[in-house]
């Protein structure tokens, strides 16, 4: 039996996650060290890529509107990103960050140029492919960082957060509506995946460590 798509997409982008993995900013959410100015920096910047992550799901539930099961699957996904924004609404409160006016930096608009090129241009298939990345990556994150005690970590709430059930559950779930609806174009889904998961890298390195 053949390799789900999602599963055959991750393991080919293994290496960029790794590369997410050991990057000075995720090495330093993971023991604490991370400077409080590029965390400031990261949150802001994390949610004016959510809202475009949003409008990207909301796009492919369009393409989807004849299948009412898959559009109904997508606004549970598109909730998801509703709740994120929520957590970086309490970041922001706790920072005094200013989340109404953000000025993207190189790597986040790169980011949200790919993601609104897809969804406006691609087909359902195409759009998650661009967008599975992101919650995949993020799990594996959580789940690889919650390992040890980090009962004084101040990084301690996004780790918990990703390393979720409920997050796994999301990823979960949007991988296997990329395996449904790409299955006809698996060379489209491909270049949208590693193409995300380069900016993936790109997003965490713009904040150093």
């Amino acid at each position: 039996m053949a390799e789900p798509l999602h599963r055959v997409l991750w393991a080919r982008n293994a290496g960029l996650a790794d590369a997410c993995l050991h990057s000075p900013f995720v090495r330093g959410l993971a023991d604490g060290t991370l400077d409080p100015e590029a965390f400031r920096r990261y949150v802001a910047q994390d949610a004016f890529f959510l809202r475009a992550f949003f409008s990207a799901y909301a796009l492919a539930a369009a393409r989807t509107a004849d299948r009412m099961e898959v559009a109904r699957r997508l606004h549970v996904l598109m909730q998801g990103v509703l709740d994120e924004l929520e957590l970086h609404r309490a970041y922001a409160e706790r920072l005094d960050i200013d989340l109404d006016h953000v000025v993207p930096n190189a790597a986040a608009k790169g980011y949200t140029d790919f993601l609104a090129r897809a969804a406006w241009h691609a087909e359902a298939g195409e759009i998650l492919a661009a967008m599975t990345p992101c919650m995949r990556l993020y799990a594996w994150l959580g789940q690889r960082l919650q390992t040890g005690d980090h009962t004084e970590n101040p990084y301690r709430d996004w780790i918990e957060t990703y390393a979720s059930p409920d997050f796994e559950g999301l990823a979960a779930e949007l991988e296997a509506l990329l395996d449904d609806l790409a299955a006809d174009a698996p060379e489209r889904a491909a270049e949208a995946y590693a193409e995300a998961m380069r900016h993936e890298l790109a997003f965490f390195e713009a904040f150093g460590g």
